[in-house]
């Protein structure tokens, strides 16, 4: 049997194959497609040694740990420096906003950085992503370090948060890469988002902790590299996950310039364009929404624990303890409804997988707990209500948001699966972090002006207003999808 297939000419095409989207449609008729191509094993990829879900599970956890310290480490260094803030800004001569800046300028990186890297990692391997940008992360991060004004601290932040950005994106096409959702690639999902939202909230204990120590704010960014130098051994030891470019050799297109550089452009428009086409990114709104809130507790804490409370820096960041356990128990919660409501649904699927809506439960239960937590830490942040009473408010919340952004990101995963998944959680991410980016901009200003009750109650009031999207999703998901230009049936 040859191994060289007679070239195919899609332009000639008269109708759309199922697995084209009308851009992939429009940009073969402007330039004929030779493809090369060699049999799968046995005519099925999913028997075959070289698909990652045939891997061994000590291999498949291997690259499944990759994507989840790399996210916890860019996670980390959102607001490990948080506690030195006043001491950043005293050292450069500068205003409290400037200092600020700093963190919400990584947000800022980290929110334009999977809109490169996802759909890049799609067409071109995940490999390549975490290798390329990894060192970049680590330069930018020692450049903040060694900064002598926060004009320079300023840049190497975004710099890091665009190159640490990737594998917020880049992580769910891995997963989907090696693990099938319905067999452990569920958990393996929750483990890696669970790993993000755990730098950020242990980062500010972790600083509080140096400051206190060091007193010295460039210690929270040596306190990044000393983590992050082992993970780019792992990445170099690492292989690739993305099928697409595990058998490129047997439908690699021969160089026609013009193509290559049209679908290079359409690649990097695709987050972008899913974020405003496709009818369920609607739930990105809500999660924006609620990773502002998550980013503006980092100062609100600074702020509440410090000025009513008295706290030093050191004991503001043993607050923080509060989320990472309420982080922490989201896990054993999406793990209980997993073995529960969604079993039942799989039990009924005639083939044994459910609808992705059916990963939603947890994150209605999320949206309940994220409200409520937000009236119970407005009303009980004051001086003659003990310490830990909003300090248990923030538990609530931890695992409020956790829980809402696991059933989500899993939804999408299974929605858009392994070809489109990583654009469509960079669509999310690059909205989520950008309005994360901007409520620490004005938190503090908001607790000036209206008094910690009010301001967090009116984020309270907005919350409970779109705490019906989830609910909305779930019944009305199946209608939306089958609009979806991105989804299963159109890739």
């Amino acid at each position: 049997m040859s191994n060289i297939q007679e070239p195919q000419y899609s332009h000639l095409s008269k109708e759309a194959p199922a697995s084209q989207t009308p851009f992939v449609l429009a940009l073969d008729e402007v330039v004929p497609t030779v493809s090369v191509s060699r049999p799968v094993l046995n005519g099925d990829w999913s028997i075959d040694p070289r698909n990652p879900k045939t891997w061994s599970l000590r291999c498949r956890i291997y690259h499944t740990a990759i994507p989840a310290i790399y996210c916890f480490v860019a996670t980390f260094n959102t607001s490990v420096y948080a506690p030195g803030i006043y001491q950043l800004a005293d050292q450069f001569q500068t205003s409290e906003t400037l200092a600020i800046l700093g963190l919400s300028i990584y947000l800022f990186g980290l929110a334009f950085g999977p809109m490169i890297g996802g759909p890049i990692s799609e067409n071109y391997g995940r490999k390549p992503v975490y290798l390329y940008t990894l060192p970049v992360f680590i330069l930018a991060t020692m450049g903040a370090g060694l900064s002598r004004n926060v004009a320079a601290f300023v840049v190497c932040r975004f710099l890091a948060g665009l190159a640490g950005a990737s594998c917020l994106a880049v992580s769910a096409g891995t997963v989907a890469d090696v693990w099938d959702m319905a067999l452990g690639g569920g958990l393996a999902a929750v483990l890696v988002v669970q790993m993000g939202f755990s730098g950020a909230s242990i980062a500010p204990l972790v600083g509080g902790y140096i400051i206190q120590t060091r007193n010295d704010w460039r210690w929270t960014m040596w306190a990044v590299l000393i983590m992050t130098a082992p993970l780019l051994a792992a990445v170099v030891c690492s292989k690739e996950t993305s099928k697409k470019q595990i058998l490129k050799h047997e439908t690699k297109p021969e160089g026609l310039p013009d193509r290559q550089r049209l679908q290079l452009r359409l690649i990097l428009l695709r987050p972008m364009m899913m974020l405003f086409m496709e009818p369920i990114a609607s739930i990105t709104v809500y999660n924006a929404f609620v990773y502002g809130i998550f980013f503006a507790f980092f100062h609100g804490y600074t702020y509440v624990f410090g000025r009513v409370y008295n706290f030093t820096s050191a004991e503001v960041g043993l607050t923080f303890i509060g989320i990472f356990i309420g982080v922490t128990l989201a896990v054993p919660t999406f793990i209980v409804v997993n073995k529960t409501l969604y079993a039942k649904a799989k039990a009924k699927a005639p083939d044994g997988r459910p609808p992705p809506e059916e990963r939603l439960y947890s994150s209605i239960l999320g949206s309940i707990g994220i409200s409520v937590s937000l009236f119970w830490f407005a009303w009980t942040a004051r001086a003659d209500v003990h310490w830990i009473v909003p300090t248990a408010a923030g538990a609530l919340f931890g695992w409020g948001i956790v829980s809402l952004f696991l059933g989500m990101v899993i939804y999408l995963i299974e929605t858009y699966q392994a070809n489109h998944g990583a654009s469509a959680n960079a669509a999310l991410t690059f909205l989520r972090f950008s309005v994360g980016a901007s409520f620490p901009l004005f938190v503090i200003q908001m607790y000036d002006r209206l008094g910690i009750s009010w301001a967090i109650s009116l984020i309270g009031f907005i919350s409970v207003v779109l705490l019906p999207i989830p609910w909305v999703l779930y019944r009305w998901g199946p209608f939306l999808r089958s609009k979806s230009t991105f989804g299963p049936s159109k890739i």
